[in-house]
């Protein structure tokens, strides 16, 4: 009973996160050819044939067949379409390239902002948690060791700058580079100060790189303290935090294209689901955080210059601006015909890894 319990819930939140993403994406490019006054004659959530729908005046809402994806169909979107001249003030291909890459975009966009207003939520609704400064446990003949501190100490300030979350503990013995630093400790009711001279040791990142970096061997508590923010606050950390994500997926994307970061750990939509049904067990705060990321890999995935992607499609734009005219039906379909071959090989791929994690739970690859 709890294994159809666990995929019921695995299969309902991968379907709602999938559903709520896809249709956020599809509306961006809907509401922005609605305000240049495009002609949208299809709004699909999923491919294939059409299972239910309506026809809205010149617009088929419908869900289709197969849920992975969606689109909207424009007027004058297909390279093979003959618009008559009375319909070129609705023509997707007839309007200004200012018009069309703001259409393109508008998709990528709007999932970029749905990350923001899902984080912005979350800040309102629960508030920003932060990691104290308590110390959780000292490592064995370290430089804090040899200095006297002890778990549950709290550092108050680094060089004379007040810390009050682990965070910026961090970052001001980072930036040290190795020199003595002058660390304020408080144990119980009594305040004490301490040098310390950081260890340059090797440690990996959240991305798995090794790094040289100067540590003094404390490990931080469990304990955390949530500080409640106004909806104008939260939306600045909204921003902040989304930009700070949008910089670290770039960051392994590039990583991956060099090598840094093994294929191995791409995950399609089997390892998707997994993840989904496993934050949705964890609560509506990991839903959401999830959701969130989610939300910004698929705006920044859709970015990518890959033809048959919208990124693709703004490189097409890009080139037209820079030679003053369009690239030939000829030369854009087989530029798409590669950049789908491209997707396909990537879904094989990253099907591969899932079905491999399925069959080989916590097993390295061959």
């Amino acid at each position: 009973m709890e294994a159809i319990w666990s995929l019921t819930r695995t299969v309902t939140s991968f379907v709602v996160s999938l559903g709520i993403l896809i249709f956020i994406h599809e509306f961006g490019h809907f509401l922005a050819a609605k305000l240049f006054k495009v002609k949208v004659e299809r709004f699909s959530l999923g491919f294939g044939p059409r299972l239910l729908g309506k026809k809205v005046g010149d617009t088929d809402y419908r869900i289709s067949a197969f849920p992975l994806g969606g689109y909207v169909k424009m007027l004058g979107e297909s390279t093979e379409e003959e618009i008559p001249k009375e319909q070129h003030p609705v023509s997707f291909s007839h309007q200004p390239l200012r018009r069309r890459i703001a259409i393109v975009a508008s998709g990528p966009g709007s999932n970029l902002l749905l990350a923001v207003f899902i984080y912005a939520l979350i800040f309102a609704l629960f508030g920003l948690t932060k990691t104290t400064t308590d110390i959780g446990s000292v490592t064995p003949e370290s430089p804090a060791a040899a200095a006297g501190l002890q778990a549950d100490d709290r550092v108050l300030a680094i060089e004379g700058v007040p810390v009050q979350e682990w965070s910026q503990l961090s970052e001001l013995i980072q930036d040290s580079d190795g020199r003595p630093i002058e660390i304020r400790v408080q144990r119980g009711d009594r305040e004490f100060t301490v040098q310390i001279t950081p260890e340059i040791k090797q440690t990996r990142t959240i991305l798995g790189e090794e790094v040289s970096r100067p540590l003094i061997g404390i490990v931080a508590s469990n304990n955390v303290v949530v500080e409640a923010v106004n909806p104008f606050r939260a939306v600045y950390y909204a921003v902040t935090y989304t930009g700070s994500m949008i910089q670290l997926t770039f960051v392994v994307l590039g990583k991956l294209i060099v090598g840094a970061i093994s294929p191995r750990t791409l995950a399609g939509p089997i390892g998707i689901a997994q993840m989904s049904g496993q934050v949705a067990k964890a609560g509506p705060l990991a839903f959401l955080s999830f959701l969130a990321l989610l939300s910004i890999n698929l705006g920044i995935l859709n970015l990518l210059p890959i033809p048959v992607l919208d990124g693709g499609h703004l490189l097409f734009f890009l080139i037209e601006g820079v030679l003053g005219k369009p690239l030939s039906i000829k030369k854009r379909e087989m530029a798409q015909q590669v950049g789908l071959f491209l997707l396909i090989v990537l879904m094989v791929f990253v099907f591969y890894n899932d079905i491999y994690r399925l069959v080989y739970p916590g097993k390295a690859f061959p």
